[in-house]
């Protein structure tokens, strides 16, 4: 898995993305396509580029986020409020797979850019309408953002300590998530284009993604009436598990969802004796003796340093893993081996590091072929495969449509 194009086609060449939405959900989706060969124009306002160019740090007036968002995309100016950015997109969209837009409802249609006019230019139209709460009820014209859906779907009930408040993830977790599921929601719908010949709405709100992930919660309330606390980091369906102090003051990390490990974990500590409780055989009620089972590993850990502490559990086959910041992650050597980070050359900042394709396909990888590229870079290029003439883009311009 390397940063430079594979001799193999990729998977998704020949197939053309739209992007039309800003900050994470939609346009990360997008990233996912156009890293498997997808041609992906990314299509922003004229005069307010997508917000994520300006979104956290920056090097030299650059920003960084948008490195990553908008690699392996063309990028072009389009006004789709105006005639001729309607008129465009249409005939863009009649060369498109898939169009990615998260405006909030409505909005698509007051520009006359919905889904009629859409399916009319073509047919085997793909539109992936990515938004915070879905294109139909009571909160559907809502703003919407991922911290909604964090705090929504409960994540924010159940993360944090017993005694402290909800706590919201400190980057796009819901964002991210949404992501992950718009790309699979339009693989499927494009698959299901093979059969019918024909394309369809995919309508994404990003507050149920992050709910399917949390787990059967609503089963466990539906049959229990059991709501979920707060447990830090302890598990209510294992123990020990939970973060503990090294005598060389490293952090790391402990699991013991399979019973076996937690007996070889008990073993190891030189508490031997609780295994032979009778709580001790389950893991839910390993959970209600949490504190116990903490103070016989953590207290085992804080006489150990990082790296004795961790050949000891890996000698016993006991899961351990060491709580990294990124310094740490950018020099482990199973994300080396991997190739979890890669390079990649810019033409404004040269080479940059940053996370590489999500997975590994052994014929047709796919490839990072460039990073985030200048706002309205590829205008032009993409107007004239359009057909269109310079004096008609001459005209756009003037008319403020690109």
């Amino acid at each position: 898995m390397t940063s430079t194009a594979s001799p193999s086609a990729p998977p998704l060449r020949g197939l053309r993305v739209l992007d039309l939405a800003t900050l994470f959900a939609g346009p990360l989706a997008a990233t996912m396509l156009g890293d498997f060969g997808a041609d992906v124009i990314k299509i922003e306002h004229p005069r307010k580029p997508d917000p994520s160019r300006g979104h956290g740090p920056a090097k030299d007036g650059v920003g960084l986020w948008w490195k990553l968002l908008g690699r392996n995309k063309r990028t072009l100016t389009l006004d789709l409020s105006t005639p001729g950015g309607r008129t465009t997109l249409l005939r863009l969209a009649a060369t498109a797979d898939v169009v990615v837009e998260n405006f909030r409802p409505g909005t698509l249609e007051r520009w006359g850019l919905g889904w009629p006019e859409l399916s009319a230019a073509n047919d085997r139209l793909v539109l992936a309408r990515v938004t915070g709460f879905g294109q139909t009820g009571p909160y559907a014209h809502r703003p919407g953002f991922g911290t909604l859906a964090e705090a929504m779907s409960g994540f924010a009930a159940i993360t944090g300590e017993p005694d402290g408040p909800p706590t919201l993830p400190p980057f796009g977790l819901a964002d991210s998530i949404a992501a992950l599921a718009t790309a699979y929601a339009v693989m499927t719908a494009l698959h299901a284009r093979t059969a019918t010949g024909r394309g369809q709405v995919v309508d994404m709100a990003i507050i149920e993604p992050i709910l399917t992930v949390l787990g059967p919660q609503p089963l466990w309330y539906d049959q229990l009436g059991y709501v979920q606390p707060r447990t830090g980091n302890r598990s209510r369906n294992n123990a020990p598990r939970n973060t503990y102090r090294t005598a060389d003051g490293s952090w790391l990390a402990v699991s013991t969802s399979a019973q076996s490990v937690a007996e070889r974990v008990m073993r190891l500590v030189g508490r031997p004796d609780l295994i032979d409780e009778p709580w001790f055989a389950e893991g839910t009620t390993r959970a209600d003796h949490a504190d116990e089972l903490d103070e016989a590993v953590g207290g085992w850990i804080a006489r150990h340093t990082r790296e004795e502490a961790m050949a000891a559990f890996e000698k016993a086959e006991a899961a351990i893993a060491p709580v990294y910041d990124i310094r740490d992650v950018m020099e482990d050597p199973q994300y080396r081996a991997l190739e979890t980070i890669t390079e990649v050359p810019d033409p404004e900042l040269g080479p940059i590091r940053m996370q590489n394709i999500l997975f590994r396909l052994s014929e047709t990888p796919g490839s990072i072929r460039w990073s985030g590229r200048p706002h309205g870079a590829d205008t032009d290029a993409v107007l004239g495969e359009l057909g269109l003439s310079t004096a008609e883009i001459t005209a756009l311009r003037a008319e403020g449509a690109v």
